[in-house]
């Protein structure tokens, strides 16, 4: 199931310059999806993605340009994580970035997210 992150999750990964280690070492991988809510290719990938959710990897997202620290998370996404598209990924393995990407299809997402990428 796709997680959302809650506020609080948010501001402390602003505060601290990353998500804490209970939410990217929460599964074997872990992947962040930031984006905002009207994007297309965001739109078109969340559904597969719920579905890939489980069994190993847990997947969490956070749709900011809903959230009331809109400015200052996407201030931080694009300084910090120098990342200024949505959707923006994050692969975590055992607590680990691993990857980062933008959007893709769903053959692509899996070979990533595969314990042998």
């Amino acid at each position: 199931m796709l997680t959302k992150l809650t506020e609080a999750e948010c501001r402390a990964a602003i505060r601290d310059g990353e998500f804490s280690k209970e939410i990217i070492g929460a599964a074997p991988t872990v992947v962040l999806a930031l984006t905002q809510s009207w994007c297309s290719q965001w739109i078109r990938m969340q559904p597969w993605l719920d579905d890939l959710s489980g069994e190993g990897v847990s997947c969490r997202y956070v749709e900011y340009d809903r959230e009331p620290f809109f400015d200052d998370f996407r201030k931080f996404k694009e300084s910090v994580f120098r990342n200024d598209e949505v959707p923006y990924l994050r692969y975590y393995r055992d607590g680990k970035l691993f990857k980062e990407s933008n959007y893709l299809d769903k053959l692509s997402f899996r070979n990533i997210i595969s314990p042998k990428a």
